[in-house]
C-alpha cells in the first residue's frame, strides 16, 4: 500500500450562512455542496457563490451530467440543475446512515458511514447492485480513471484512500493534517480532488497523485467480478 500526506492546493469558504459542508460534486464548471438546508454552488477559479437551492441536504451530492442527486436522511433526491425542483426520490440504502454519493456508468454509489460500505445502486429504483466492504467509516466517493476513492474521517484523522473495487483492500492512502476532515468528496476530472471539510465550513481541493499512463474518461469503471 503507498501512503502519503496529502497536498492541499487550495481552500475555499467558509461560506456566509454555510455552517458545515457535507457532500460535494463537480458539474464541469461549478463545484456544489451540501450546506443542510440548501445545495450550494461556487466557482473553484473564483471562489464566488454563484447559486443555491432551497433542498434538505444532509449528506453526499452527486452529478450524473444533467441532474442533481442528493442524500437527505434515508432517501436521495433527483434535482434538475436548472430549476432546482425534486423530480424523484427513491430510498438510500443505509436508511439515513448514508454518507457519500458519487455518480459513475450509470448508477449511485453511496457510501455508508459506519457501517463501513460502499454501495452501488440503481438510480431508478434504489436496488442494490453490489457492495464492497472498507475497513474505516466511509465519507464522500468518487471515481476517476477506472480508480474508487473513499474519504475516512474517525476521530482527528481523516484521510483519502483508493480501493480496490472488488476487495475492499486499501492500495493508497492520502493523510490529511491532524485535525482536517474529509465529509464529501469529488474529483475534478482530472489531478484533483474537492473535499468537505464539515464544520470547517470549508472545500478543499487535494492533488491527486500522477499515474504513469492513467487513461480514460473520467467515470470509467473497470469490469466487476460479480456482487459479494
Amino acid at each position: 500500500m503507498s501512503r502519503s500526506t496529502a497536498e492541499i492546493v487550495r481552500e475555499y469558504g467558509p461560506f456566509p450562512g454555510a455552517d458545515s459542508v457535507h457532500g460535494v460534486t463537480y458539474d464541469g464548471q461549478n463545484v456544489w455542496f451540501a450546506a443542510g438546508d440548501k445545495l450550494r454552488a461556487f466557482d473553484p477559479a473564483s471562489g464566488k457563490t454563484l447559486r443555491s437551492i432551497d433542498v434538505a441536504a444532509h449528506a453526499g451530492t452527486a452529478f450524473d451530467g444533467q441532474h442533481l442527486f442528493q442524500l437527505a436522511e434515508d432517501r436521495i433526491q433527483k434535482i434538475d440543475l436548472k430549476t432546482g425542483r425534486v423530480l424523484a426520490t427513491i430510498p438510500a440504502p443505509g436508511r439515513g446512515g448514508d454518507s457519500g454519493l458519487t455518480w459513475a456508468e450509470g448508477t449511485l454509489w453511496v457510501g455508508q458511514y459506519r457501517d463501513r460500505k460502499i454501495h452501488q445502486v440503481d438510480p431508478q429504483t434504489g436496488a442494490i447492485l453490489r457492495t464492497i466492504e472498507t475497513n474505516r467509516f466511509v465519507t464522500g466517493i468518487t471515481w476517476i480513471d477506472g480508480e474508487l476513492w473513499h474519504g475516512t474521517w474517525e476521530g482527528d484523522e481523516s484521510d483519502l484512500r483508493r480501493v480496490d473495487p472488488d476487495t475492499g483492500e486499501v492500495l493508497e492512502r492520502l493523510e490529511m493534517p491532524p485535525g482536517v476532515g474529509v465529509s464529501g468528496l469529488e474529483s475534478d476530472g482530472g489531478d484533483q480532488f474537492f473535499c468537505g471539510g464539515g464544520s470547517s465550513g470549508k472545500v478543499r481541493t487535494v492533488r491527486r497523485p500522477r499515474r504513469g499512463s492513467a487513461a480514460g474518461s473520467g467515470s470509467e469503471i473497470p469490469a466487476a467480478s460479480p456482487s459479494k
